[in-house]
């Protein structure tokens, strides 16, 4: 698995090969002709690594979708990873502060979102440990970023995003 991904993607279980195959393709058409993706160690999800600022490669993929929208059969959600680091609870709630004081200006909410696949580190921990470093109002309904905790075993990925930087390819459909 690609220790240095910037994006996550999901995908049916089953069908990581094939998202794979999909999601190579559409990073060439988003325009990275050296984008690198490969199933991870944990079933249903697919990791890349685009040589495109991340946040700016879903935006393109969200433009592809909307244009071409058959081109997504088996790619269902891409998040954007900004820095990867080990499941640690202090260096994730180090690295989420960091992330947050250059990307969470001071009038903007925040929520935080953990996602966790074979990891003992409890939810409630890491919320404790990322929010504390914060000093922003927390809006959990319609919060101005997400900070995005994503644990895939002994790696941790984390981004502090616009909520529109997840794209999720049924929600768009339903959009359309």
């Amino acid at each position: 698995m690609l220790g240095n991904f910037n994006l996550l993607v999901s995908t049916s279980r089953r069908n990581e090969k094939k998202a794979c195959n999909e999601f190579w393709y559409l990073l060439r058409e988003a325009g990275d002709v050296s984008a690198e993706v490969e199933p991870s160690n944990i079933s249903g999800l697919v990791v890349s690594r685009t040589n495109l600022d991340p946040v700016k490669a879903v935006e393109r993929l969200r433009g592809i979708l909307l244009q071409r929208p058959w081109e997504f059969r088996y790619v269902l959600k891409i998040r954007p990873i900004q820095v990867i680091v080990p499941t640690d609870l202090g260096e994730i709630g180090v690295n989420a502060a960091e992330l947050a004081s250059t990307h969470i200006g001071k009038g903007e909410s925040f929520r935080i979102t953990v996602d966790k696949r074979r990891s003992n580190l409890r939810s409630r921990e890491i919320v404790e440990e990322v929010a504390r470093r914060i000093d922003r109002k927390v809006n959990l309904e319609e919060p101005d970023k997400i900070i995005l905790v994503e644990i895939l075993g002994d790696i941790t990925g984390i981004s502090v995003i616009p909520p529109e930087a997840i794209l999720s390819i049924e929600r768009e459909r339903r959009n359309l």
